[in-house]
């Protein structure tokens, strides 16, 4: 019953939150971007909790921490430094300005205007649309599993209802409402993570005997694991990553001012130095409350809700709610960065006349159609024994910031980059990651390649998004330059605004 009334009173907070913003995101600024007017607290706060979902909670550190031990919190610490500091640092006002300059609502927009190519807009879309779908799949896939441990309520039924109750919310208070919700739910995280954390371990003995336990099985007490090389990979994909991907870097777009910026640096460093160090923390302790039996007839994703469910009522009913508030969030800010991508980027092109408003009733629409595709994949995946949230994580992740990683970030700094190299970088990321999922993925292929794993698709995305800051200004040398007016004035806005 507590786990219950928990439940409630979350939900009915969030719904309240979005029908008070339903009068604020009447036009496509405010609806999308929230009027470009957030403050750091809620700009930090939607780009963490977007960060971080179940897929981490449940998925990431189950699967991470039952393979390198307590080692798995380097992934959270790089999360924190590379995915979260140094973004907020080099990309942060650089991409506010620019965006703001280029009137530019979507990365989609950025690349069109920036390089001045309808093309480019169109198919950085049609990518974005495809590939946000597994991840959105991965984060109802983590959400389920921890609904059916507190409440046996079947997979299927979680999933449709989440879907419901982010549609209700988004549609109704566009992003305004959401990063107000990610604001609450930033809270949750932090002050659950915390918890479970200290519940887990006292309930081994501690700290000292719950790391002797690990030892016992290997080197998954030592600092850096029994599989450092590899560690590496996850660390790369899921930091560096956060630079290339359009639901992140759109927090951008819509914070208000350079001293947001700067404060907003501090804020979601700490932010995820304290809930994704946590996650990866907790799920290194995997080996001590899981047996091996268990995770080869269960899965990884088995690990997490292993632990929890030791717990008393009252904590789990907080797990629950921290992983909803991060899953929400997530939720909410890719239905939203897909709708408005599908309705900015490839249907207003082609419409002869599309107001504010219409605008606006069609992003609302595809939020609806965005959620139905996704729920049909998170079913069919859940019960397919052989999909893992991390595997449908890293495909998303490696494709889209593979593709978008390095024309974005080049593209705020240089006016040497070329279309042509923004074609190719999006032809390689989606490519090469689509191969590799064909070949390895699907057909369950093996290579190992000085110790590397290169079957896995954690390390096929890392290894895209490294090739794409290579390769970008490797074509740029070669290829036809643009035109220098236009590329003038794109970058005149660093000269004017602060």
């Amino acid at each position: 019953m507590t786990m219950w009334i928990v439940l409630f009173v979350y939900l009915a907070v969030m719904l309240g939150i979005g029908f008070y913003c339903k009068h604020l995101s009447n036009s496509v600024s405010d609806f999308v971007l929230g009027g470009r007017t957030l403050g750091p607290w809620m700009t930090a706060f939607a780009y963490g909790t977007s960060y971080f979902s179940a897929v981490v909670f449940v998925g990431y550190a189950g699967t991470f921490g039952w393979k390198y031990g307590v080692a798995a919190t380097w992934i959270g610490i790089g999360n924190a430094v590379i995915g979260s500091l140094l973004p907020w640092l080099i990309l942060g006002n650089r991409t506010r300005i620019m965006t703001k300059h280029l009137d530019a609502k979507t990365m989609p927009e950025f690349f069109e205007k920036r390089y001045d190519s309808k093309g480019l807009k169109i198919f950085s879309a049609l990518i974005i649309f495809v590939f946000l779908i597994p991840y959105t799949a991965s984060v109802y896939n983590g959400l389920s599993r921890l609904f059916k441990m507190a409440f046996d309520i079947p997979y299927e039924w979680c999933i449709v209802g989440m879907a419901v109750f982010t549609a209700v919310y988004v549609i109704v208070g566009g992003y305004r409402a959401t990063a107000m919700n990610d604001f609450l739910q930033g809270i949750f995280m932090i002050v659950g993570i915390t918890a479970v954390i200290i519940t887990a371990v006292s309930g081994k003995g501690g700290i000292v005997t719950a790391l002797k336990g690990l030892g016992e099985q290997g080197k998954f007490n030592t600092l850096f694991g029994p599989d450092p090389i590899n560690l590496i990979g996850v660390v790369i994909l899921t930091s560096l990553g956060t630079w290339g991907l359009p639901q992140m870097v759109q927090k951008f777009y819509a914070i208000k001012d350079k001293s947001a910026v700067k404060k907003g640096t501090i804020i979601s460093t700490v932010f995820a130095v304290i809930v994704a160090g946590g996650c990866y923390f907790l799920g290194g302790f995997g080996r001590i409350f899981a047996t091996q039996d268990q995770v080869d007839q269960n899965g990884t994703d088995y690990i997490v809700p292993t632990i929890i469910e030791t717990m008393p009522d009252i904590l789990i009913g907080i797990v629950i709610v921290l992983v909803l508030s991060a899953s929400m969030s997530t939720l909410s800010s890719l239905v939203l960065t897909s709708s408005s991508t599908l309705t900015i980027d490839l249907i207003k092109p082609f419409a002869k006349k599309m107001t504010d408003k219409k605008q606006v009733i069609i992003m609302r629409i595809f939020i609806a159609v965005f959620l139905l595709i996704s729920v049909g994949i998170a079913i069919f995946t859940i019960t397919n024994p052989k999909t893992i949230i991390s595997t449908l994580m890293s495909i998303s992740w490696g494709a889209l910031a593979g593709a978008f990683l390095a024309p974005f970030l080049y593209g705020l700094f240089s006016k040497k980059i070329t279309k042509a190299a923004v074609w190719t970088s999006f032809i390689l990321g989606v490519g090469l990651v689509v191969a590799h999922m064909i070949y390895f993925t699907l057909l369950g292929n093996k290579w190992t390649l000085w110790g590397i794993e290169m079957d896995t698709a954690i390390n096929c995305g890392a290894i895209v998004m490294l090739l794409s800051l290579i390769v970008v200004p490797l074509v740029s040398l070669i290829t036809p330059k643009m035109n220098k007016q236009k590329v003038d004035e794109a970058f005149a806005c660093y000269k004017s605004q602060d």
